[in-house]
């Protein structure tokens, strides 16, 4: 006989064996799963193996919100902090709103702190001490700004008269032109209309008569916020440094050096919007006055001054003082007169909005048209013209600040990563944003 079946018997007793064995093991095992308390040398020695192979069982996860969808986890992990952050921004609000005339005060007083304060840091570059300086240039500042509203409440007492008459006489010539023009108005329908007017301003005596009491609470809040103004630019212009370390105590430690470095950068944003406000509404002031004043314009200098003062308004201010001089004009000149105001208006406020806000301001407050727009409504409809005259400057800090903390997290980020190694180190390194060391505090000593 061959001896090769008995080799080939012998390798298939083997593989039997083996297989049985695997059998043993594989049921021990399902029983040790089935019966947690159970250990594996408890385990009957031998066990049938099971004919058909048991259900995979897929456990659940220990984590209920690993069976929501990522999109809608991330959705509402978004959605939860905007509703926080909305109504953190609401509370803000409604704190600013209560106590909107402290709040319109001292962001005033932050604006003329930003006027004065290079004065005051050249005086004392000239070895007068901090006290003297700060008390001669709020005085010289104040001064200023009180012959300013002199000058325009005497200019509009001295021609009050005049312009009574000239009114009274622009609109006998409106009507003659009205009744001449194309538009077919006749003499009965402009009796009607003024019918009209006289009628309502009757039927409305009380509501003129209350909003004129409300007027004086108005003046009353008025004066209340000039005296908290004046003196919170006193204190600014003298201590604003040290108010300014107190202020960083405030911010967490972790956070401390990237508001440290925010802060003066903020600083010369708001004084360089401020003078170069200041620049562009004097030059403003001047051209469409002269430009009125050669036209006969009456009233051309306390014109002017509202030009300038409604020119710390972005957009809407030029809108509105133009409007006031082509009235005028209007009413007073004729309508060739007014036209002629119309182009003087228009032209100073284009080179005003192409070259010189771009060249005066420069890229350090360049904020989009958008914006400007957005926040002018926004800061109208929270407290008035107040803040439209503040909104845009805060829009501009704000975009210095978060510039730079973006800036700095990130620097910061690169410092604390790993270095990388190898003959790539170089190609792989990441290149390191330059992020100036602040130059000194937000408000430097004067």
């Amino acid at each position: 006989m061959s001896r090769v079946p008995g080799w080939l018997d012998r390798i298939g007793s083997g593989l039997t064996e083996m297989g049985q064995r695997l059998d043993e093991r594989r049921a021990e095992v399902e029983q040790e799963h089935t019966e947690p308390g159970r250990g594996i040398h408890d385990a009957p020695e031998k066990s049938p193996a099971p004919s058909v192979p048991p259900p995979v069982v897929v456990p659940r996860p220990d984590d209920p919100s690993q069976a929501v969808p990522w999109g809608v986890r991330v959705a509402a992990e978004a959605g939860w902090r905007l509703l926080v952050l909305a109504g953190t921004v609401w509370v803000l609000m409604r704190v600013i709103s209560a106590v909107q005339l402290v709040v319109l005060a001292f962001v005033a007083a932050l604006l003329m702190t930003a006027l004065l304060q290079p004065t005051v840091a050249m005086l004392r570059r000239h070895g007068v001490p901090r006290g003297p300086a700060t008390a001669l240039t709020a005085v010289l500042g104040f001064v200023v700004m009180g012959l300013i509203g002199w000058f325009v409440t005497w200019q509009v007492m001295e021609n009050i008269d005049d312009l009574s008459d000239q009114v009274q006489d622009g609109i006998d010539e409106l009507r003659r032109w009205l009744l001449d023009s194309p538009f077919h108005v006749t003499d009965k329908q402009i009796n009607e209309i003024a019918k009209n007017l006289r009628e309502a301003i009757g039927a409305n005596t009380d509501q003129i008569t209350s909003a004129g009491l409300e007027g004086v609470t108005v003046v009353v809040e008025a004066l209340t916020g000039i005296l908290l103004a004046v003196f919170s630019t006193l204190f600014l212009l003298y201590d604003g440094r040290r108010i300014w370390e107190w202020t960083l105590k405030l911010v967490p430690a972790a956070a401390r050096p990237g508001v440290a470095g925010a802060g003066p950068r903020a600083w010369r944003t708001l004084t360089a919007y401020v003078r170069g406000t200041l620049v562009v509404a004097l030059i403003d002031a001047i051209f469409i006055g002269l430009g009125i004043y050669f036209l006969d314009v009456p009233m051309a200098v306390p014109l002017a001054v509202f030009i300038f003062l409604f020119a710390f308004i972005p957009l809407v201010g030029a809108v509105i003082s133009g409007a006031l001089a082509v009235v005028v004009a209007l009413v007073t000149q004729g309508v060739f007169t007014a036209v002629m105001t119309l182009v003087v208006v228009l032209a100073v406020q284009q080179i005003e909005g192409h070259i010189l806000q771009p060249f005066i301001l420069g890229r350090a407050v360049r904020v989009h048209p958008l914006a400007v727009v957005l926040s002018v409504a926004a800061g109208g409809m929270i407290a008035g013209i107040g803040g439209a005259v503040v909104a845009v400057p805060l829009v501009a800090v704000t975009n210095t600040v978060v510039g730079y903390l973006r800036a700095y997290t990130q620097e910061a980020a690169l410092r604390t990563a790993p270095e990388p190694r190898g003959a790539t180190a170089l190609d792989a390194a990441p290149v390191r944003p330059p992020v100036a060391e602040p130059e000194g505090p937000a408000h430097p000593e004067g």
